[in-house]
């Protein structure tokens, strides 16, 4: 029996933060080192466009809002991008141009209304934008910018590289909301985040033991100084890293196969061996032979089917 072999990427990079435009030109910019490197599936980090706004408060606190708050916000909202935009357009011909699988962290702008979602973005071969997972349940202080999402976004694809989907960050510290993605059968399980904490490998490495899938984390490298000059005075208390990385990409035996990247921008990539999948499976399936259906039951309400792309 032949085992399909699929090589992967993922992005560790800094957007230039506050600025959409640039950003999808940098994202272009990484699609066309990774169609270099030969990869079929791409993987960006948690809301790469316009970037993760990591160490601001938009001068905020319980029951007070100011005019600099509503200036931060303004200035975020007016740079996260909306599904149906040149943008997104943009970047699915550069997926096309590329004919690789490509899944993009956003902040995504609804067009009607203005609420914000933390987003991940799947592209099919041909640069269609075919579907998007929104974050469940933003973590602190990002429920201020983010607005919840529901089971109708906990998507998997059907692709000829696998069955993939995932999770955004702290959603994968949710043991349903992991389940829901294993018992759609994904095989390989992408993780943005925003996490750089040395512990967020632990984590996971045991989302690839328990699920007996793939996974491939991908997170921003990001210094004080890629901030705009606007923001400077409000993170004087930051480390000169805000974030370090610690992009990963692990095997279902929980073997480190690229990675994980530290203080610096980069692209890691894995061939993928599915036997090694198949092989897994031997003394754990979690939807399988080591589930107990008698005992558990899983309803996710609103969950799409599986979608063939």
């Amino acid at each position: 029996m032949n085992f399909k072999q699929v090589k992967v990427g993922v992005v560790q990079a800094t957007p230039f933060l506050f600025d959409k435009a640039k950003t999808v030109e940098r994202v272009i910019e990484w699609i066309e080192k990774a169609a270099k490197a030969q990869c079929e599936l791409l993987l960006f980090p948690e809301s790469f466009i316009p970037c993760y706004p990591r160490g601001l408060d938009f001068d905020s606190r319980v029951g007070r809002r100011t005019d600099k708050s509503r200036a931060h916000w303004l200035d975020y909202w007016a740079n996260s991008i909306e599904a149906d935009s040149e943008e997104v357009q943009k970047i699915g011909e550069a997926v096309r141009q590329a004919g690789m699988y490509v899944a993009l962290g956003v902040t995504e702008r609804e067009p009607v209304g203005g609420s914000l979602h933390c987003a991940l973005f799947y592209f099919n071969q041909e640069g269609v934008l075919v579907g998007k997972h929104r974050k469940l349940k933003p973590t602190g202080l990002e429920r201020y910018i983010w607005a919840e999402s529901d089971g109708s976004t906990l998507m998997a694809f059907d692709t000829k590289v696998g069955r993939v989907g995932g999770l955004i960050c702290w959603e994968n510290y949710m043991p349903l909301a992991r389940m829901s993605m294993y018992q759609q059968g994904v095989e390989i399980y992408l993780a943005p985040t925003a996490d750089a904490r040395e512990s967020w490998q632990a984590t996971m490495q045991h989302v690839a033991l328990e699920g007996r899938c793939f996974v491939l984390a991908a997170n921003q490298f990001v210094r004080k100084s890629d901030y705009p000059e606007r923001y400077q005075e409000d993170l004087t208390e930051e480390p000169d890293i805000m974030s370090a990385g610690g992009s990963v990409i692990i095997s279902p035996l929980g073997e480190v196969l690229a990675g994980p990247l530290w203080n610096v921008e980069g692209l890691l990539t894995a061939e993928l061996d599915f036997s090694v999948l198949a092989k897994s499976k031997l003394d754990f399936d979690v939807v399988g032979h080591y589930a107990r259906p008698d005992v558990f039951s899983l309803e996710v309400k609103g969950q799409p089917p599986i979608c063939k792309i």
